[in-house]
């Protein structure tokens, strides 16, 4: 397979072309034909103009790039090796939602050919790629995995916002159904990634590998936020406090936060549900994705309190938050903790308007129902910074308090501004 691609015999097809799709197809087509699909045509046709639906990619990413844009699933067939990269997301029970990947896999198995091979990208419970999914191949193909069409899991790593650790500077790994698929796969990810392939010995070891980084990061978040509680209720800071500790070699630089996104805030379900499928209750696992999901019900509450301490009602108080994708820098708004601000604060009446430079307003309201404002509109009881966009990081205390009532207070969510802030009323996690 490797000998094929790099000989122009066959073509890599990459199917889902999101923030992790797309940056893959494009870096491979330096070096071998790519056909990119997407189910949705507009976005594909964004994609022929050299325009990134996701705004992560530059016009320049895509030029003297050998790949085919689709959203004919037909046009795949020309490709050998299948790289599926889709969204894993989460129902409204916190449960897996497998319909994007199971979809993608029926959309493969309908033009898999013998000898093919499918690498996943998307992050699983251990054990997907070979239970559930290669069986949608094997339908849908009539083939059989292992002697017909091969298939691997390399598991996606790419930082959305991060012009720093990018797709070729972060070790890839690898996998494949035996020896002959992974070493094939591996080889095909080094032609690309520039910090080296790591060879994971089995799928379900590369499964693992990937959803237990991001279960990671979000229990030791949900540490920090529980940290902030309790020093709130002490009436310390806790910026300052993890700023004192961080003085020590072995402290572990982590922040109390919104956790949303497609990937912290989803990925540690599906471990835990695979744990309760094997009869184990992950404690820690569940325990931190409670703390976490309740962070931005909380922060609405503790903004409320502030409102009614400084003797105003809060029915009908007005207040701006600033910022509503799940992260900095980017324009991704999927599972944003800010609209549990929100949804707290219209709970007690307040009047809440939101802005942000980064979202796409249209997409705002079709997912949320929330009308963005350009420019803040008068004078607010309290602001909420919720994301810490580029565009927030210069801005002073004057800037604050032009837009405050003078018993309006400043809500600082990740603690940015703390240090600039001396006259105004300010609170941060």
């Amino acid at each position: 397979m490797y000998e094929k691609l790099i000989n122009k015999k066959t073509k890599i097809s990459v199917i889902g072309l999101g923030y992790v799709g797309l940056p893959i197809a494009l870096e491979f087509a330096k070096k071998v034909d790519v056909i990119g699909f997407d189910i949705n045509s507009d976005r594909v046709e964004l994609m022929k103009k050299g325009i990134d639906p996701s705004n992560e990619l530059d016009a320049e990413d895509f030029k003297e790039r050998n790949i085919k844009f689709t959203s004919y699933a037909e046009d795949i067939r020309e490709a050998s090796f299948h790289i599926i990269a889709v969204p894993t997301p989460v129902n409204k029970h916190n449960l897996p939602d497998l319909n994007p990947i199971l979809k993608a896999s029926e959309t493969v198995g309908m033009i898999l050919k013998k000898g093919d091979y499918v690498v996943y990208e998307s992050t699983v419970y251990p054990g997907c790629t070979e239970e559930d999914c290669a069986p949608v191949l094997e339908k849908f193909s009539a083939l059989k995995m292992g002697d017909d069409f091969k298939v691997g899991f390399s598991p996606e790593r790419i930082n959305p916002g991060d012009k720093k650790n990018t797709l070729t500077s972060i070790v890839k790994v690898t996998s494949g159904c035996d020896g002959e698929s992974a070493e094939n796969i591996a080889k095909t990810y080094e032609l690309i990634i520039e910090a080296g392939v790591h060879r994971a010995s089995s799928i379900m070891v590369a499964e693992a590998s990937k959803i237990i980084e991001n279960t990671q990061r979000d229990i030791n978040i949900a540490f920090m936020n529980e940290l902030s509680i309790i020093f709130n209720k002490l009436n310390i800071n806790t910026f300052e406090v993890l700023e004192a500790a961080g003085t020590k070699w072995n402290f572990l630089n982590f922040y109390p936060g919104l956790v949303g996104g497609h990937c912290i805030g989803v990925d540690p379900y599906y471990l835990s549900f695979k744990a309760k499928e094997l009869g184990y209750h992950p404690q820690m696992i569940d325990s931190g994705r409670f703390i976490n999901d309740s962070m931005g019900r909380y922060i609405g509450k503790q903004t409320v309190k502030k409102i009614i301490a400084s003797s105003r009602s809060p029915k009908g108080a007005r207040v701006l938050i600033m910022g509503i994708t799940f992260k900095e820098n980017v324009s991704d708004i999927r599972n944003s903790k800010v609209v549990d601000v929100v949804d707290e604060l219209n709970d007690f009446g307040v009047i809440v308007e939101v802005a942000d430079p980064k979202a796409v307003a249209s997409e705002v309201k079709h997912e949320y129902d929330i009308d963005l404002v350009d420019k803040p509109t008068g004078v607010y009881d309290a602001v909420i910074v919720a994301v810490n966009h580029e565009e927030y990081m210069d801005l002073d205390e004057t800037y604050f308090a032009n837009l405050l009532d003078k018993k309006g207070i400043l809500v600082d969510v990740k603690g940015i501004l703390r240090d600039k802030i001396s006259s105004i009323s300010y609170w941060s996690l």
